[in-house]
């Protein structure tokens, strides 16, 4: 079923009202009750224009008919209903389509079809060209659904046009709050950019200031993450025993229910930025940031086995729900003297009433390994990676565990998506890339590694098998500034594997540097050595760090 607003088979069947009065142009959209349905009904996720005291407003996620049978709406909650408006919808700008078990209301995209059209192609030819059904191309035109990640590559050669242009394309128009900010392009931009530097080396003291705005049974161990129901471990797993699911069709994404103008600025034309990820490249201009395919979390199973099911998103999707959330706790945080801000202050995130619900937004958990030297006679030592601000687009300044990376398949074609759909695959290309300094897999060669001949990755296959290589998994925290989850390894490589696999290990890589003591590379594994380094670490790092502490003796033996 299309997951935006679908009254389903249990609800009402929906009809459009077209009144004379409204001309023809807007119309109620009314839940009959001649069939004898139940009243209420609940969907993933929907964008609807709603008028109310003269003001566009935005809302999503649950409705009920009122009295006079309109429908009314208000945000999703598994247990309560939280608001609700009538609306009404101006079908000129919001598609209305018949989806599987009720209508459909979406953002049409006109400048994609105006695209489509100007590159000379009816939708016919246009799915064609593609190899997709006819009527799949009215559904992206109308905004019933978006194209998935591994097709877009392809849609943008047809139209003749890169992926960031697409994504433009794609993305609906932003409302507006409302709210007071900057009308001068260049002091919008200076402020963003006064808000949004308020991570690097704070990081960690605003993540854990957001983590106050949860209950403390969703706070994990010492309060620094968040963590769902049953998705950080008790006690670590071989890698081996983790189970990941891929499904080929992916619900989509549902839009936002809040305007933006609080956490986008302006651009030198004075419209505003249509994504955080746009503003980022063009006003901050990170030397790494590309939009891949990305795997998208679906479910979390704790099992035993633990069990996460996956399907595709892409990088700047997830980017753009993460940053909005962050910049708009920063901004709050400035406000409130450096204090927890009110949640009224903070709409994008009151929107999320379950932190740990994977329908309502994107979500891809990037991997995280802690890599400990292990020596029982010279002394265990792990190693760290500081993060360089000019070069990555988020965490810059804080350190790590390393390596660290993406969730992703290593190019965009379409056979990779399964061929590199592994956890450990996926730490192996960023042993390559953040320990030797190998050229980032970053989707841009249609090559497929051969893991089992390529070096290093054969090596690392090879010592993984006879057991000098060992990894263990702890399941997922979330950062609360982001709401982005992680997923927390360990890897424990033998002194003498170690050595050899990393024998021509740089020092700076394209993220970054290692931070090393006493004219080495790595850190002492103890208690003493973790505490001192406890400032400089994220919230996420900091937590696996202690946990892999506290856990030591099952790791190490």
């Amino acid at each position: 079923m299309s997951k935006r607003l679908a009254l389903k088979p249990s609800a009402p069947i929906a009809d459009i009202d077209n009144r004379p009065d409204t001309g023809g142009d807007q119309g109620i959209f009314k839940a009959g009750t001649r069939h004898g349905y139940g009243m209420r009904a609940a969907c993933q996720g929907i964008l609807v224009k709603c008028e109310m005291n003269n003001r566009v407003s935005f809302t999503h996620s649950v409705y009920d008919s009122d009295r006079d049978n309109r429908v009314a709406l208000g945000y999703r909650h598994p247990a309560k209903r939280i608001g609700a408006i009538a609306w009404n919808v101006t079908r000129s700008t919001w598609g209305v389509s018949r989806g599987e078990g009720g209508w459909v209301v979406g953002v049409r995209r006109e400048a994609f079809t105006r695209k489509r059209e100007s590159a000379g192609f009816t939708q016919e030819s246009f799915a064609a060209a593609l190899g997709v059904e006819f009527s799949t191309v009215g559904r992206w035109e109308r905004g019933d659904v978006t194209p998935a990640p591994h097709r877009r590559g392809r849609i943008a050669s047809v139209l003749g046009i890169t992926l960031d242009e697409l994504d433009d394309l794609l993305t609906p128009p932003r409302p507006s709050t409302g709210m007071s900010v900057p009308a001068d392009p260049e002091a919008s931009q200076a402020e963003w950019l006064r808000v949004r530097d308020q991570g690097g080396a704070r990081g960690r003291e605003l993540s854990e200031l957001a983590a106050w705005l949860y209950d403390e049974h969703a706070r994990g161990p010492g309060g620094h993450v968040l963590t769902g129901p049953g998705w950080l471990l008790d006690t670590p797993v071989p890698l081996d025993e983790v189970r990941i699911e891929l499904v080929d069709d992916t619900p989509p994404v549902p839009d936002l229910s809040v305007p933006l103008d609080h956490v986008l600025p302006l651009t030198s034309r004075g419209e505003r930025y249509s994504s955080y990820s746009r503003a980022v490249r063009d006003l901050v201009r990170p030397r790494l940031m590309e939009n891949r395919i990305s795997y998208r979390l679906l479910d979390v199973d704790p099992g035993p086995p633990l069990t996460m099911r996956f399907g595709t998103t892409t990088f700047f999707e997830v980017f753009d729900r993460k940053q909005y959330l962050a910049h708009e706790f920063k901004g709050a945080a400035l406000r409130a003297g450096g204090q927890v801000p009110a949640l009224a202050a903070l709409p994008l995130r009151a929107a999320i009433v379950d932190p740990f619900d994977l329908t309502g937004r994107p979500v891809s958990p990037s991997i995280s390994t802690l890599t400990i030297r292990r020596d029982p006679i010279g002394g265990h030592r792990f190693t760290m990676h500081q993060r360089d601000p000019k070069a990555v687009a988020t965490g810059g300044g804080m350190c790590t565990v390393m390596p660290a990376g993406e969730f992703q398949p290593s190019t965009m074609a379409p056979a990779t998506l399964r061929h590199d759909f592994s956890l450990w695959r996926n730490i192996m290309r960023e042993y390559s890339e953040e320990y030797l300094g190998n050229p980032e897999h970053d989707g841009a060669s249609p090559h497929i590694i051969d893991y089992g001949a390529e070096e290093p990755f054969a090596s690392f296959e090879r010592a993984k098998a006879l057991g000098g290589f060992r990894l263990w998994h702890y399941g997922l925290v979330v950062d609360a500034l982001t709401l982005g989850p992680s997923q927390r390894t360990v890897a424990v490589i033998d002194h003498d594997v170690y050595d050899t696999l990393f024998a021509d290990a740089v020092q700076t890589n394209d993220e970054g540097h290692r931070v090393g003591h006493g004219g080495r590379t790595d850190i002492p594994f103890t208690a003493e050595a973790i505490d001192r380094l406890a400032p400089r670490l994220t919230a996420s790092s900091y937590t696996g760090l202690r946990l892999a502490w506290r856990d030591r003796n099952l790791l190490l033996d």
